[in-house]
């Protein structure tokens, strides 16, 4: 009985110690884990910008799949389009894009942000390269969300990543058709 006793207050006082260990841990790297965060979803404004101002302000939306609005301003300081924080769903579970449309919603660029997605396929969607593929369409073409939709060398670029492909592709249209809703205004 004191055997017992004995390995429960010891298991207990590790325990105690790996708790302790754990929140002076977490203590010093939740704050540069929250900045780096901040820094990637920063670069990823500029990144998908196309060049145009980012207005100051930001507007968070109830729409499903949209997070965030952030408009985009003309050197004339008109809206020349919107940059969106968008929620998909891939094959590894959620995934937040960030998308810069033309007020005609037509794509300037997308980031893959926060993703589960598989490494070595579905990760390919994180490079800037993976998203050269919907540049330019949404506004009078429409956004592939199809691999046949495709030029043959890009539909073999998300060939083993399918899954991951559709669920960018529809994030990205459903931007598009957001923004084609706002009409620039």
């Amino acid at each position: 009985m004191r055997q017992f006793a004995r390995v429960g207050i010891t298991l207990s006082l590790i325990a105690a110690v790996a708790a302790t260990a754990l929140a002076l841990v977490n203590a010093v790297t939740a704050p540069k884990i929250a900045a780096y965060e901040l820094q990637v979803i920063q670069n990823a404004l500029v990144e998908v910008s196309g060049g145009f101002e980012i207005a100051d302000s930001r507007e968070e939306t109830q729409e499903s799949g949209v997070l965030e609005v952030h408009t985009l301003l003309d050197p004339d300081g008109e809206v020349a389009g919107y940059i969106l924080q968008l929620n998909g769903a891939g094959y590894g579970g959620a995934m937040t894009i960030m998308a810069g449309y033309r007020a005609n919603g037509e794509v300037i660029d997308a980031r893959l942000l926060a993703n589960s997605e598989t490494p070595g396929l579905g990760k390919k969607a994180e490079s800037a390269s993976y998203m050269e593929k919907f540049q330019e369409t949404g506004g009078d073409t429409p956004v592939p969300v199809k691999r046949d939709q495709l030029e043959k060398s890009d539909a073999d670029s998300v060939s083993g990543s399918t899954v991951t492909f559709t669920g960018v592709a529809r994030t990205i249209a459903l931007g598009s058709d957001y923004v084609k809703q706002l009409g620039g205004e």
